[in-house]
This record gives structure tokens, sequence and C-alpha cells, in this order.
């Protein structure tokens, strides 16, 4: 049984918001810095040196656009902590006679 993990984006919008968000510096970072283990925002804002504040609002940007997956945790002084990872691997562009062609490689975890 193969394990599909790559997939073609069709729609225009999708396309759009794909563009947008890699076209973000910040959201770049955060997704480099999930790519191979789930990070805390906190984690992730001490690593890239962005402001926290600006990790939150990407991570929502994020999560609204299903590049990331959140789990959480309960710590050992039970406050909740929550860890986020990125769902792609790679996003591959082509732009040729006006149109975008882009296929998207997914994380095996």
């Amino acid at each position: 049984m193969q394990i599909i993990n790559q997939l073609k984006i069709e729609e225009p919008e999708r396309k759009e918001v794909f563009l947008e968000i890699l076209s973000d510096k910040y959201c770049r970072l955060i997704l480099d810095s999930i790519m191979n283990i789930s990070k805390s925002a906190i984690e992730i804002s001490r690593e890239k040196e962005i402001p926290l504040s600006t990790v939150y609002r990407r991570i929502q940007q994020l999560h609204d656009s299903h590049m990331i997956r959140t789990s959480g945790i309960i710590t050992d002084e039970g406050k909740r902590l929550f860890l986020y990872k990125s769902k792609i691997k790679e996003v591959n562009t082509r732009f040729s006679d006006g149109e975008i062609a882009m296929d998207v490689v997914f994380n095996k975890n």
C-alpha cells in the first residue's frame, strides 16, 4: 500500500493563500523551525528571534491554512502547552503561460 504524500493544488484561491503565506518571512521562519520537530510558540520565538505576538499571529494564519498541526500537553505544573508542527515538507511552484502550477509535499509525521 502506497501512502500519497504529495498533492497538486488546483484551486486558484488556495494557490493564492499558499503564495501569500510563503511570501511572508515570518511564516517561512516558523515553518522552517517546526519542519522536523514540534515546538511551542515560545521555543519558536526564541530560536528564530521573532516577537512572540508575531509568532502567535502567524501560527493562527498557518493553522487556518491547514499548513501546521497543533497538539497539546499538560505540563508538570498543570498548565496547557500547545505544540506546533509543519504538515508540509516542501512546496513546488511553476509559472508558465500565465498559469501557476503548485505541488505540496507533506511531512511524514
